[in-house]
């Protein structure tokens, strides 16, 4: 048996082809029309979620809010609205939104679990805005780094060193702990001890600490310095000195301090002591044991 096959002319199959275009022609023009529609959805989304989150930051600055709340709660603006503008897109081009929220819903509470350590810093992220503890600018202890802080972000903050150096704290590291504000009052108060010989004269050694501390014209008349016996140590004995001097000048006050009362007790004979241990040696000669 043989089977005849049937050459079908080209025009033909250009025929049928036209015809099915001619007959689909609707649906490209009007596919064709979303997808042009969604481009221009998302570009001007796009730029409309610049200009709100710019303007929401202008606003924030005008009444003087802290740059570091404002870069948090611009960003929380700047992504939410993107998610509507990418919802708009979708939608647009004809995909069903309300199916592809319910599965975006679904796949959030799964990753949700997965990244809830990430959750919990964007959580901490909001109670740092919210209640303030810091803001930016400040010198912070917090997380077991201390440095200022540069910025507040979703789920991190940004500190700057004393050397120079960006560090990346979690905000939940930074809530979990203690925090230390250093900048938050304009004032501090520097913690001397110093340490004598038990052959010295406190009254005198009171006298030398007070002048030496009050000549220093950077020290605070108000609140007055605080001097006092603090410990009767091993090898010496041990004076608090408790002087107040603007923040700015606390390290400076503090370097120059501790090198001008060594000089001053130097000067007047003070002897200040270290660790010392007084050995003595039995010199009585022993008796010879003779083994039995």
């Amino acid at each position: 048996m043989t089977v005849e096959s049937k050459n079908i002319p080209l025009a033909d199959n250009i025929n049928q082809v036209n015809d099915w275009l001619i007959g689909h022609s609707g649906f490209f023009i009007q596919y064709g029309v979303n997808i042009v529609s969604a481009i221009i959805i998302l570009f001007l989304g796009n730029m409309v979620t610049k200009v709100i989150s710019n303007n929401v930051a202008k606003i924030l600055q005008k009444n003087k809010i802290d740059d570091a709340v404002s870069a948090f709660i611009c960003s929380i603006i700047r992504y939410a609205l993107f998610s509507m503008v990418l919802v708009a897109v979708l939608s647009r081009v004809g995909i069903q939104t309300a199916s592809i929220i319910a599965v975006i819903s679904a796949a959030g509470l799964a990753v949700g679990l997965a990244l809830k350590g990430s959750l919990s810093n964007f959580a901490s992220g909001v109670l740092i805005v919210v209640f303030r503890p810091f803001k930016s600018g400040d010198f912070i202890e917090a997380g077991g780094v201390a440095g200022s802080v540069q910025s507040i972000q979703l789920f991190q903050t940004v500190l700057k060193t004393s050397d120079n150096k960006m560090v990346v704290v979690p905000n939940t590291s930074i809530m979990r702990g203690p925090i230390t504000n250093v900048s938050k009052y304009d004032t501090r108060r520097i913690n001397f001890v110093f340490r004598v010989s038990y052959k010295a004269d406190l009254q005198k050694v009171k006298q030398i600490l007070k002048e030496t501390v009050e000549s220093d014209p950077r020290v605070l008349k108000d609140p007055e310095v605080v001097i006092g016996v603090t410990e009767l140590a091993n090898s010496s004995v041990n004076l608090v000195v408790r002087p107040w001097v603007q923040r700015s000048d606390y390290w400076p006050v503090t370097w120059d301090l501790n090198m001008a009362v060594k000089e001053a007790l130097e000067a007047n004979g003070i002897e200040i002591p270290y660790p010392q241990m007084d050995v003595h040696l039995n010199t009585e000669p022993q008796p010879l044991t003779k083994n039995a």
